[in-house]
């Protein structure tokens, strides 16, 4: 992934990020959910298809604060040779995915939260938004990264959008299996999977969150995009990007 999102707007780029909007997401999108890491059973509302819709309601005295994890599994069974398939053998994918979010706030400010260009944004001040670090291996147990919230400023939101992106090895999206959980106090989880997988694509849209009239409604999405660009016009951020590296 070469984009790197840059602090300035045009009013020229958010007109056409929104007309793009609609052509883009029906050119390419992607239907569907499925998952590796099974929570128990009633502990989660597991999300199985693209356009559902849940709605959360803050909890008296707010929601304090919100967590997005992403998970993904590193090892994929080695099917090569006698001993790989009779001893159940395990290779390592070597895949660096990274989890990040676009964001507006109610005031018109947005933004990118993520690992590359080094954008871990701000838990207390605005955005609001942080990320927890940049998990590079995906071999620790639960989630890899996440994004913390904090829901006493959920006001100030109006929406984020919340996306996985690979960095570095193949795409192999359907080997490692990614899956976003959105912890919020007083309701259960929700489990976003993808079940449809393109492997000619590096960074898929899991699912966006909503201001309304301060609850959250969320949006399972399961679309694939070649980049950062291409994402930010089809769903009409309208922010600017450049080349750049993660450190």
């Amino acid at each position: 992934m070469k984009d790197q999102i840059t602090t300035s707007l045009s009013e020229s780029s958010l007109k056409e990020a929104t007309r793009y909007r609609s052509e883009f997401s029906h050119y390419i999108g992607a239907k569907g959910a499925a998952g590796y890491v099974d929570p128990r059973e009633g502990s989660a509302d597991i999300v199985t298809r693209a356009n559902q819709k849940i709605s959360l309601s803050p909890p008296e005295g707010g929601f304090n604060e919100i967590r997005v994890g992403a998970a993904w599994d590193n090892q994929v069974r080695d099917s090569k040779g006698f001993f790989g398939k009779l001893l159940n053998l395990k290779r390592k994918l070597n895949i660096d995915l990274d989890l990040g979010c676009l964001y507006e706030l109610n005031n018109g400010k947005r933004g990118a939260v993520q690992a590359f260009g080094s954008l871990f944004g701000n838990f207390d001040q605005p955005p609001y938004f942080q990320l927890s670090g940049d998990e590079r291996t995906g071999d620790s147990e639960g989630d890899d990264e996440y994004i913390r919230i904090n829901g006493s400023k959920w006001h100030e939101v109006k929406r984020a959008l919340f996306y996985i992106y690979i960095y570095k090895g193949e795409a192999e999206w359907g080997h490692i299996r990614p899956q976003i959980v959105i912890d919020a106090p007083g309701s259960k989880p929700i489990v976003v999977r993808p079940s449809v997988f393109n492997k000619d694509l590096r960074l898929c849209v899991i699912a966006g969150l909503e201001n309304v009239r301060n609850g959250i409604q969320m949006t399972s999405y399961t679309e694939y995009f070649p980049g950062h660009v291409e994402m930010d016009r089809a769903y009409g951020y309208g922010l600017q990007w450049d080349d750049g590296e993660k450190r």
